[in-house]
């Protein structure tokens, strides 16, 4: 038959499991087995970009293709006729001066003002030595100070110091300087030379000025006018370089000391500076209508404390006096001084005297900045000044009038610096007896936006200096012997449209 029943043998499998965990080396103790790992190159044979979810088939890219196909006939009709409209509105804007001043910021904004540096030198504070002045040099990256004494002590025969940071320098000490030169007399000021970063001039209590090479370690003085007739017989309080119109390649080095004198130097080739010309600020020249305080009237001189310079006329600059007057001078004036003496005849260069602070004017600065028109109408911002005094007021002056434009009541203590902000018309900085304080008339012409506290114990800060090449930074000198380089927010360094506009109106309502 086809079909019949049968039974067949049974399969016999060897099992493979015990000898498989024996080869893994198993043990029957573990509660779980060991994990294995591998290593592969790559999960497949294939790559494949992932940028998109889904893929583009080719009919859509033809479809696409053919979407955006130019009508070059109708590209350039359209193009003909608006022609004379977009050029109308391009001239228009061209001449428009809507953003005037306005400068595009691409680093995102910040709100607070920072304490950068805290610099020091130990041992100028351990004869408790104060911080009369700050100077940045021409890079903006070094910062030089002088140490001195402007209060109570034996300034003749102190002996003082000039110390620089360089700040962009890597491993930078705040208590160590990169450079510190010894002065046998006390250092009132300073000022860096404004095209070769190396030098920095430096006016004396004793009354000499001295000039010194930082790139020069053992013996950095290069130039000093020793003690002559014409040296200043008081102290310099303020060091200023000026163009030489006869040698582009040379500055000359302007000073005011309370005695009376304002000074210009010359560089001679034997290392000295000798006097090329000067001025005396007597009472005989300043007019009989402003009655200087506690002051004989006839040769007497009239100390000089402080000068700034218009930045738009050269023979133009504001002093100011210890009888409490800021005075408007001319280099060009031609009358000669009443009190004489020294190899050069001084000249009497005040023409209009202001409205006087009720103490001794510490600090003057004119405005840097101005419009651009030929239709100026007072007062402009190239007319404006500010000082402050004793008195704890700011001034905000024209030089075509004497009466203050208005008179901030700042601070109850003494102001002794203030200066203009050189990248926004509406800011200034003051130094005080309480600290630094900050001040933006386009939000208050009533308060500082901002206060700084220098110190702790709330010392006197005696000097103070924007950068003007890094702009966000201002370096501020105390009566404890610091530097402190304060970083300002943006609000402070970056000018708004029509901003100088607004600072003409601010003062044309005072005047009104």
């Amino acid at each position: 038959a086809m079909f019949a029943d049968r039974t067949a043998p049974g399969a016999d499998v060897q099992s493979l499991w015990r000898s498989a965990r024996s080869a893994r080396c198993e043990a029957q103790a573990c509660q779980t087995k060991e994990i294995l790992t591998s290593e592969a190159a790559s999960q497949s044979h294939t790559a494949q970009d992932a940028a998109v979810q889904t893929e583009q088939s080719k009919d859509a890219v033809q479809d696409f293709q053919q979407e955006v196909q130019v009508d070059n006939t109708g590209l350039l009709s359209f193009l003909q006729r608006v022609e004379d409209t977009v050029i109308k509105e391009l001239n228009k804007n061209w001449r428009s001066h809507a953003f005037d001043g306005f400068e595009v910021n691409w680093k995102d904004q910040d709100e607070t003002v920072l304490c950068l540096h805290t610099l020091s030198y130990p041992e100028a504070q351990d004869q408790n030595l104060q911080v009369t002045s700050v100077s940045w040099n021409v890079t903006g990256s070094v910062i030089a100070c002088s140490y001195g004494r402007l209060d109570d002590g034996n300034w003749s025969t102190e002996k003082s110091y000039i110390c620089t940071w360089n700040l962009d320098r890597r491993g930078l000490n705040p208590q160590h300087p990169d450079l510190v030169v010894d002065v046998p007399s006390s250092v009132m000021c300073l000022a860096f030379h404004p095209s070769q970063p190396s030098l920095i001039a430096g006016g004396l209590f004793s009354g000499e000025l001295v000039v010194w090479d930082t790139s020069r370690t053992e013996d950095p003085v290069i130039w000093r006018t020793g003690m002559t007739d014409d040296t200043h017989t008081d102290p310099v309080y303020q060091v200023n370089w000026l163009p030489d119109t006869k040698h582009r390649k040379h500055s000359r080095l302007l000073s005011v000391g309370t005695d009376g004198k304002i000074l210009v130097w010359r560089e001679e080739r034997d290392g000295r500076l000798a006097l090329a010309e000067g001025f005396a600020m007597v009472a005989q020249q300043i007019p009989r209508s402003t009655r200087l305080k506690k002051m004989a009237w006839g040769e007497a001189a009239v100390g000089v404390t402080s000068l700034s310079f218009s930045h738009f006329d050269p023979t133009v600059f504001v002093v100011g006096v210890e009888g409490g007057y800021s005075l408007r001078c001319s280099s060009a004036a031609q009358t000669l001084a009443l009190r004489q003496g020294g190899s050069v005849a001084l000249r009497a260069p005040a023409e209009l005297a202001f409205s006087p602070h009720a103490g001794p004017v510490y600090s003057v600065s004119c405005s840097p900045f101005h419009r651009q028109s030929c239709f100026l109408l007072p007062p402009s911002p190239r007319n404006l000044f500010l000082s402050c005094g004793t008195d704890g007021q700011v001034h905000l002056h024209s030089m075509l009038q004497t009466q203050p434009l208005f008179a901030l009541q700042l601070s109850k203590k003494y102001l002794f610096c203030v200066r203009w902000s050189p990248v926004r018309p509406l800011v200034f900085a003051a130094a005080s007896g309480e600290g630094v304080h900050l001040f933006d008339l386009a939000r208050s012409m009533q308060k500082p936006t901002v206060s700084l506290r220098q110190s702790m114990s709330d010392c006197p800060v005696y000097c103070l200096e924007f950068n003007t090449k890094h702009t966000r930074l201002l370096a501020a000198g105390d009566a404890a012997g610091t530097v402190k380089v304060w970083q300002l927010s943006s609000d402070f360094t970056e000018q708004g449209p029509k901003e100088m506009n607004h600072l003409e109106q601010l003062a044309s309502e005072i005047m009104d």
